[in-house]
């Protein structure tokens, strides 16, 4: 199966998962502060609604890049098409849902309404958010975009059927649908009006059924953020050259720092320098750290040879489907790039990575919580990889009501020569070639000072 369809699948079904923990804590807020009739949040109350905000936010915006990913199907074999659409309709749905689950929690509760309307600058959350997020999904607009994706999948029920047999995860995103698929209900008169306006704009797509379905999905997930966040046509990567020389730059157990420009994983995440993974160097490299046997290491050897034929390097990495070995060519695929070198022996390093690969098959954690260790963000890998070894220390801030760690409190690390230091920082919005040295530093502090901006780049 096509490595992004599978990652495709697992980011819907945690997704999903995941949002049925976010309604259960959002009842549970509601039925507090309908108790309590005060009218008002009380400090703790305010900061619980934040970080739902900003979990409901990062959640959405991983099925969002998901729909526009898999826009894209000539990337899969034919075969694959209808699994894939299959995946970006449950993506949509479960976006569906928590509208309007969150809609029948808050719409007669100004005082929740205008909360969810404020802005947030320091996760780059503009204002409105609540209002715009309900016009887009709740609108039966939307659920006339997806009615050609619906039909597509039940004109494809067989294919489909044969295909769960063999696809992990297929089954379960097939029950998605099953179960949301009401959620797209509307009254018949404002149905009907929703297909006149939408059907001539339709028509234009060509009699396939597939195009009408993907353009649907599209349009429905995709509305809200796309004008405002993204670069039509940009493609993060970095130039060949640079990528060579980053490549022959790196050791095992050092930390890269990336950015992709124009991308909304740089938003609802505080910084100008948003994600991290921990490279773990080639395959040669571990065993001669004599890894391959260390039990932590052994599961993975084979996708560790084998993920990737034409480069040999690799990383540990959370995204949005969860924590997985990959290689190197997924944080090349940024356009900025930090390398951080931990102050460790050798011998050090060969006990941080293997604590890394304890952490590989966990989901990603929408909820940024470092005090449970079964699902982990970008940064949580790394406080866990390194934490306590060879003096390494880590302080955690609080931020929307949870203690976190941040890609840009690593840098600051590195900056005060706190267990890190700065190896190399690539950043073409300021210098065209890497930069080493004392000048790395000067030119990240450069950087980061634009992280009061969130749209910066």
């Amino acid at each position: 199966m096509h490595q992004e369809l599978n990652a495709g699948i697992d980011t819907v079904i945690s997704i999903a998962d995941h949002f049925d923990g976010l309604k259960q804590r959002v009842a549970d807020l509601t039925e507090r502060f309908s108790a309590s009739e005060r009218g008002f949040f009380t400090p703790s109350e305010d900061d619980e609604v934040r970080h739902l905000h900003v979990s409901w936010w990062q959640s959405r915006n991983a099925l969002f890049e998901l729909v526009t990913s898999f826009h894209r199907l000539h990337q899969f074999p034919e075969s694959d098409h209808p699994p894939a659409l299959l995946t970006a309709y449950a993506g949509a749905l479960v976006l569906v849902d928590v509208a309007r689950f969150v809609r029948e929690q808050f719409h007669n509760r100004p005082v929740v309404r205008r909360r969810l309307n404020n802005p947030d600058p320091l996760f780059g959350i503009p204002a409105g958010t609540y209002d715009r997020i309900q016009k887009s999904l709740t609108s039966p607009v939307h659920a006339w975009h997806l009615y050609h994706a619906g039909r597509f999948i039940a004109e494809h029920d067989a294919e489909l059927d044969s295909a769960a047999a063999s696809m992990a995860g297929l089954q379960q995103v097939r029950e998605i649908v099953a179960r949301l698929q009401d959620r797209l209900k509307v009254s018949v008169d404002r149905y009907l009006l929703a297909q006149a306006r939408v059907r001539a704009r339709s028509l234009r797509l060509g009699p396939r059924l597939i195009g009408r379905a993907l353009y649907g999905i599209q349009k429905c997930v995709g509305r809200l953020m796309s004008d405002r966040y993204l670069r039509a046509g940009h493609r993060p990567g970095l130039p060949d050259a640079i990528a060579a020389e980053l490549s022959q730059m790196l050791l095992p157990g050092d930390v890269i720092v990336t950015r992709k420009n124009h991308s909304l994983t740089n938003y609802f995440l505080p910084g100008y320098w948003p994600h991290v993974a921990l490279y773990i160097g080639t395959v040669d490299e571990l065993e001669a750290m004599q890894l391959q046997d260390h039990p932590n290491v052994r599961p993975h050897w084979n996708i560790l040879k084998y993920c990737d034929a034409a480069r040999s390097q690799r990383v540990l990495e959370a995204l949005k489907d969860g924590v997985r070995a990959r290689s190197i060519g997924s944080p090349f695929g940024s356009d900025e790039f930090v390398i951080l070198r931990p102050n460790l022996t050798r011998d050090h390093v060969a006990s941080v990575i293997p604590r890394g690969f304890a952490h590989v098959g966990k989901a990603y954690d929408f909820n940024f919580d470092f005090s449970r260790s079964d699902r982990l963000v970008c940064t949580e890998l790394v406080y866990r990889s390194f934490e306590g070894i060879g003096g390494i220390g880590f302080q955690l801030t609080w931020r929307a009501g949870r203690l976190t760690l941040s890609a840009e409190d690593l840098l600051n690390m590195a900056e005060d020569s706190r267990g890190f230091c700065v190896e190399a920082v690539f950043s073409p919005t300021h210098v065209a070639e890497i930069t080493t040295g004392e000048a790395a530093g000067r030119l990240l502090r450069r950087t980061m000072s634009r992280a009061t901006d969130p749209a910066a780049g």
